[in-house]
């Protein structure tokens, strides 16, 4: 670890921000001075009600109604009601600007590029959202949304939220099933879907597909087809037709705070997905105060996050369309033809704050690619890592070969809260390896298995005190049994959120991965990222993935790689690794086995799936393989002699 920070804000920068305008409004409502970054979030927390609705003005949330007070009942965690009274329509929200700024910036694998005003944007949201209250769709009803990252994407959200009906989405990768398992559960009643996508130099239809869902989704009345491949679909309208409607005012309907707008869903390794449900003012508030005060997003800028429909970062990335920014969406692989591709599209568009997966940053260190050298990155003064933890290697990557003077934000949260606990602040050091800060109003701390505090030890991430974008629960859970359970039962009444974390000298936080992966050798806790961040070091390997197996009544760790081309796992390279992980981990750290294998299962949004695999090797079922983008990688970890099973 560096004994200086790898970055510093630049001071008339950092005042300038809205986080520091915000303080300075935020010490006029507490009577008192912050000092720091500190001071502001322990007030945050020790006073929600107040930080909450000062924020609640700083940003300029639109409502018909007033809210009657910030909060009631904030001992309950759950059941705190945010905001009560307030009436408020979240695309409305997001809509607050109707002029010729760009807002949309669209760009597929094949280069087709379209670009939207956010007058345009209104108005196609009014033409679609008047065919959907044709069709029926009220508050409460369900639409989905089967589509990769495109404008069509984004204005059927938007039309959905603008008649106070439930908006879900999942990308046009998920096969039948996995699409099945989604809005099987939830019942939509119109479903947009695509004719196709491109990726990776690859033209995919889905109309076999799409078409097998809704006629196994009986609740499905209405499909309508985004046309991306010019196929000529046998039945359903299409998107286009939609748009060429008379134009028609946007009327937004009112609704309660927590009121339902999304419903995500949980990975679904271990059984069918849970159908998270997300309400309309947490959503805007949470994602409004890390725009903001997090992030300092304001109209000028041009904010790029590459994600799909199916993860939570495309949600919290159409939010920012309540700042008045610009969004870049881009559609396809982000290696195709060449790891060039993301960073031209930052240089030619003018990205300022551009957000990626800690896998990506990964996977362009492994290429040797430089994109500073390559690339006028003059316009980049943000880069946002999260999907999985950043490697102290992968800050020192970013600040050598991407951008020497850009804010590295590290940020976890997660689909469970559509938003973060721990990410970065625009004011505060960055330190090698380390996440910044916990986010404001959010009163996170990690615990040891008897509920006490950690500093400097590993423990379980736990959210102490309810925050706004807390769920609404669980779609088909009346009694809020499995919403409970998930989140409530080790620490009742405070969130524990299943990450293995450690808070630094700093005030920083550090994640070593899922807790219910980690590792038990000898009864001592081990993260699994601590061992990915130094086998994915060494040249030889491409990636990993790290289990503990049951073995003569203690557990040992067992590691796969996935060899880079060329490359053979000989004693050799063996030592290397446990060399490597004995020096910069622990000797507890060391695997007990090295394998080989020719690929790693991950989900459909990417992730890898530890307890998949270690159920494999255990020789018990995995419950949903349809959850998994490639299902059949497990095969290769199956009945392995190496393993003595």
């Amino acid at each position: 670890m560096t004994e200086q920070p790898l970055w510093q804000p630049d001071p008339a920068t950092a005042k300038a921000s809205h986080l520091a305008k915000f303080t300075t409004r935020a010490q006029a409502v507490a009577t008192t001075e912050f000092a720091d970054y500190a001071s502001l979030h322990r007030w945050s927390v020790a006073d929600p009600g107040a930080f909450w609705a000062e924020f609640w003005d700083y940003a300029g949330i639109i409502a018909d109604t007033p809210y009657a007070t910030p909060v009631r009942n904030l001992e309950r965690f759950p059941g705190a009601t945010w905001f009560p009274g307030a009436r408020m329509n979240f695309a409305a929200n997001l809509l607050r600007y109707r002029d010729d700024q760009v807002a949309l910036v669209s760009v597929l694998e094949t280069g087709a590029r379209r670009t939207l005003t956010y007058r345009a944007l209104h108005d196609q949201t009014a033409k679609v959202a008047a065919r959907l209250a044709e069709l029926g769709v009220k508050p409460g009803d369900r639409v989905a949304g089967w589509l990769p990252n495109v404008p069509e994407a984004i204005i059927a959200m938007l039309a959905t939220a603008s008649l106070g009906a439930l908006w879900s989405s999942c990308s046009p990768d998920f096969g039948a099933s996995g699409a099945l398992d989604r809005f099987g559960q939830i019942e939509p009643r119109v479903l947009f879907a695509c004719d196709g996508y491109h990726y990776n130099g690859k033209r995919l239809s889905t109309i076999a597909k799409v078409q097998e869902v809704v006629t196994r989704v009986s609740s499905i009345e209405q499909l309508i087809w985004v046309q991306l491949m010019d196929e000529v679909p046998v039945d359903g309208e299409t998107f286009a037709s939609l748009l060429q409607r008379p134009s028609v005012p946007l009327t937004f309907t009112t609704q309660a705070f927590d009121s339902p707008l999304y419903i995500l869903y949980s990975s679904g390794t271990t059984g069918k997905p849970k159908c998270i449900v997300h309400g309309v003012g947490g959503t805007l508030l949470q994602h409004m105060k890390e725009h903001q005060l997090h992030v300092d997003l304001h109209r000028q800028d041009r904010l790029f996050f590459f994600t799909t429909c199916g993860w939570m970062m495309w949600n919290w990335l159409v939010s920012a369309l309540a700042t008045g920014c610009t969004l870049v969406l881009y559609d396809g692989s982000p290696f195709h033809p060449g790891p060039e591709t993301l960073w031209s599209l930052a240089e030619s568009e003018g990205v300022t704050v551009f957000g990626t997966s800690a896998k990506y940053l990964s996977a362009l260190e492994k290429a040797g690619y430089s994109p500073g050298n390559r690339h006028d990155l003059s316009a980049l003064r943000s880069l946002l890592s999260t999907g999985s933890p950043l490697a102290q290697e992968g800050f020192r990557y970013v600040y050598r070969d991407i951008k020497a003077d850009v804010h590295l934000a590290s940020i976890s949260g997660g689909t469970d809260l559509i938003s973060c606990f721990v990410l970065g602040a625009p004011t505060l050091p960055v330190w090698e390896g380390e996440i910044q800060c916990a986010g404001l109003g959010m009163d996170v701390d990690v615990w040891d298995d008897a509920s006490d505090p950690l500093r400097g030890e590993k423990g379980e991430l736990v959210c102490k005190t309810a925050f706004p974008s807390c769920p609404i629960g669980f779609w088909n859970d009346p009694d809020d049994e499995k919403f409970h359970e998930a989140y409530f039962a080790r620490f009742p009444g405070v969130w524990a959120h299943g990450d293995f974390a450690e808070i630094t000298a700093h005030d920083g936080f550090i994640i070593h991965g899922r807790s219910d992966a980690v590792l038990n050798p000898g009864g001592v806790r081990i993260g699994t990222a601590e061992i990915y961040r130094q086998v994915e070091q060494i040249e030889e390997i491409q990636e990993a993935i790290c289990v503990g197996q049951q073995w003569q009544d203690d557990v040992r760790v067992v590691l796969f790689v996935v060899l880079q081309p060329g490359a053979t796992l000989d004693d050799k390279l063996r030592d290397t690794i446990r060399d490597r992980i004995r020096r910069n981990a622990s000797p507890r750290h060391v695997p007990a086995v090295i394998l080989t294998v020719p690929e790693i299962p991950r989900t459909l949004s990417g992730k890898i799936v530890e307890l998949a695999v270690r159920d494999v090797i255990h020789q018990r079922p995995v419950k949903n393989t349809s959850a998994l983008a490639n299902p059949e990688a497990l095969d290769h970890f199956r009945h392995r002699a190496e393993l003595g099973r």
